[in-house]
This record gives C-alpha cells, sequence and structure tokens, in this order.
C-alpha cells in the first residue's frame, strides 16, 4: 500500500512502503501529520518517506554568495570562549549540520526538516516499529502546534483532547519553533508513562497529564438506523486493511436494502493512499481522477485514478462527514466524491494535509523535503485549505455535553428528505 499525506517520492527515489499514521506517530504521513502512538509505522499512511541513496549533486552553486556565512565561521573560530563548565567546542561537521538545519528552517514548511545523525537514527526507528502513545495526530497549523484528531478510545481521547486544540509546551517546554517530529519523539514513550501537554482551547489554558499506552484503534464501524433507514460507515483511520473491512461493510449495506449512505470520516487522521483510493472506486466510474501529486513541474504529475468497482446499488444517496480532525486520506476520499459529485459533504472544513514528503539521506542525517502537493479532481489544494463542505454544520461543546450530533443529524435529513 502507499500512504498519502506525507507520501513517499518517486522518480529514481525508492517508495518505502509501511503502515504509517504515525504508529507512534502515524505520519498519516502520510499524511497530515502525525499520530503520536499508535499500531502502525509512521511511514504507512497518508504521508510516503522514500529513502533515497546519497547521490546527491554537491556541485558548489556559483551564484550563491556564500562571504557572509564564512565571514561569520571566521569571526567564531577566532572569538568564541566557552563559557560554561559543560560546554564544549562543536566539530567542523556539527557545525555543518547545524548550518543545514537554518537552511532548511529557512523554508518555513513545518515537514521540511533536517536530522542530524543521532536524529536520523531515532527518526528510522520511528518509522519501522510499534511505540507506545497517547494516540493523537498533530500537525503544524498557522504556525502552531495543533492537535489534528485523537484517535478513538486512546488516552488522548479519554483525557478530554480535541481537534484544534493547540499544544503550547510539552513537560513544561514550549512548543514554540519545535518541528512536528520533535514533538512526536517528546510525546510517545514507555507504555505507563505519563506525559504533561500543556493546551489552549477557545482562549483558555489549561493542563493535562496523560499516561501513554501501546495503542490499539478500531478502524471502522457500521451499522443501520432502523427509525430513517439510514446505513453509516465510520472510517476511523486508513490503515492496509481498510479498504478490505470497507469492501465487508459495505456488502452489509447492500444487504440492509437501504440506499441512504453516510461515510463518517470525522476525526480520521488519514493513512493508506490506496486504501482511500480504493474506496473511492465503490463510488466513481473506472479511471476517474481522485487525486493528482502535482510535483510543480520538477517531475510528472501522477494522477490516481479509480478502479471502477460499481457495485454500488442505482439510485443510492451518499453524504460524507467530514471536521477538522479529517486530514490527508480523508481529505483526499472527501474530495474525489465531492469533485466528482459522488457524496454530498456535511460538516466543518477539514485539516488541510496535503503534502509529500521525500526522504534523503546525507552523511549519516536525513533530510525530509515536502516534494509535491495533493490536488483534488477539480484542482484544488489541500494543503493549508481543506475540503469545504457542501453543507456546513458545527458542532458545539454544549452539543458534545448534551450527547447530541447535529452534524449526523443533518446528514440523515439530507438523506431522507433532500433538505440542504
Amino acid at each position: 500500500m502507499e500512504p498519502s499525506g506525507e507520501a513517499y517520492g518517486r522518480s529514481a527515489h525508492t517508495r518505502i512502503k509501511r503502515g504509517f499514521s504515525f504508529a507512534l506517530i502515524a505520519l498519516l504521513a502520510f499524511s497530515a501529520g502525525i499520530v503520536v502512538g499508535g499500531k502502525n509505522s509512521a511511514a504507512e499512511m497518508v504521508s510516503s518517506l522514500p529513502l533515497v541513496g546519497d547521490g546527491l549533486d554537491a556541485t558548489p552553486n556559483q551564484s550563491v554568495d556564500l562571504s557572509d556565512f564564512w565571514k561569520a565561521w571566521n569571526a567564531l573560530e577566532a572569538n568564541y570562549v566557552i563559557t560554561h563548565a559543560s560546554s564544549t567546542l562543536p566539530s567542523a561537521k556539527d557545525r555543518i549540520f547545524g548550518a543545514i538545519q537554518g537552511l532548511v528552517a529557512s523554508y518555513g514548511d513545518p515537514y521540511t526538516v533536517f536530522f542530524p545523525p543521532k536524529e536520523a537514527a531515532a527518526f528510522s526507528d520511528n518509522i519501522s516499529g510499534s511505540f507506545a502513545g497517547i494516540g493523537v495526530e498533530i500537525g503544524v497549523k498557522n504556525k502552531v502546534l495543533t492537535v489534528i484528531a485523537p484517535l478513538k478510545g486512546t488516552p488522548a481521547a479519554t483525557a478530554g483532547l480535541k481537534a484544534g486544540d493547540i499544544i503550547t509546551a510539552i513537560d513544561g517546554v514550549s512548543t514554540d519553533g519545535v518541528s512536528i517530529d520533535e514533538a512526536v519523539s517528546k510525546i510517545r514513550g514507555p507504555a505507563g508513562t505519563a506525559v504533561d501537554l500543556t493546551i489552549i482551547r477557545g482562549g483558555s489554558s489549561f493542563d493535562v497529564k496523560i499516561v501513554r499506552e501501546t495503542i490499539q484503534v478500531p478502524e471502522t464501524s457500521d451499522g443501520l438506523d432502523a427509525a430513517s433507514g439510514v446505513y453509516h460507515i465510520a472510517l476511523y483511520e486508513f490503515t492496509a486493511n481498510s479498504a478490505s473491512l470497507f469492501d465487508q461493510a459495505l456488502a452489509r449495506f447492500r444487504a440492509s436494502g437501504s440506499k441512504k449512505l453516510i461515510i463518517d470520516l470525522r476525526g480520521n487522521p488519514g493513512g493508506y493512499l490506496d486504501s482511500a483510493v480504493d474506496i473511492a472506486s465503490h463510488f466513481l466510474p473506472k479511471g476517474a481522477t481522485v487525486v493528482t501529486e502535482d510535483f510543480d513541474g520538477k517531475e510528472p504529475n501522477q494522477v490516481h485514478t479509480s478502479l471502477g468497482y460499481g457495485d454500488i446499488p442505482s439510485g443510492t444517496k451518499v453524504a460524507v462527514l467530514i471536521d477538522g480532525g479529517s486530514a490527508s486520506a480523508s481529505e483526499i476520499l472527501a474530495g474525489a466524491l465531492q469533485d466528482n459529485h459522488a457524496a454530498t459533504i456535511i460538516g466543518t472544513r477539514s485539516f488541510g494535509k496535503g503534502s509529500v514528503q521525500t526522504l534523503i539521506p546525507l552523511d549519516g542525517g536525513a533530510l525530509k523535503v515536502t516534494v509535491a502537493r495533493w490536488i483534488t479532481p477539480a484542482g484544488h489544494w489541500i494543503m493549508g485549505n481543506g475540503i469545504t463542505p457542501d453543507i456546513v454544520v458545527p458542532i458545539t461543546e454544549a452539543d458534545i455535553k448534551a450527547g447530541k450530533d447535529p452534524q449526523m443529524a443533518r446528514a440523515i435529513t439530507f438523506l431522507t428528505t433532500g433538505a440542504r
């Protein structure tokens, strides 16, 4: 399966296909951020991070004037004096790595990061194994560390974290300027240990202590609402198993005799691109565009198209629920169904995670670089924009406390009466 979100690079780059939504951090990568504490590996999800051999071009760019850099280098060499007993002079290689980190940071992209060797080794472990965490996907929005979505049934959800929460500190240390990968490494840890988060929500700040666990997240749930005759299928992640599980749920939908279907993607942080394409293929004709990877002319765009299963009963009406916790693969699926007029999207604007990353080894370190962006069939950028619902229905804290779900209720009303 190929992850969407922070997807892996292509062309001469070798794709690494694994489970991710950040297994731990589930990188949904693909996709959309990073899930801290999960059962898949970070590379599996909508984010792709292929490892590329270091056949990099080291030819100096003669058009760039590096005289200021060398002035600073030489001034430090000539003048710097150690003032703390614990301090040591950095090696020349450490200083070069520091310069590369500064160069990368100047691009202002939270998903483009340089890892020195130690951090690169830790990141490699992160995307190749399973770790304990709190079960939350995080991303950077408006330059602040933000909760994309707590995963259903995890410590983060139990502790009350919500999509849109701003994380201002981890264990008392400010997150200002911290990369997503750094934040993930701080939040994840051994099962049974705790992490303290400082949260801002609605203008109020509060602290929450969350005990880490090995995360097990349900992937789907489905059933028929007998009163309305509406069938619902909820997807909580896009894992390697999601397409098969959706097939099974869809078979139960057909057996129910209903022709009214709700696909609930709220709080779904994303995952495998292939799963999103496979699920979209139930609703779209063969060859219809699901999503395009736009490489901005640096290599040919890659268009992912429907397999055209054609197994949805004729006359079926479909509504898709999204919110600020719907990211990456969720946005790809919702955008594909919306732009192809196969479903009506209801809820609130999605998160807006739509970039593709490649991982490039560099002298023991690693450079994670954004190489493409996800574009919906109608040409809309997902990154930073998200998917705008056809019918906007907010949900308030009061609704949640009262056990009300106005978004689901509106979807049922739309499917049964046609009222928008």
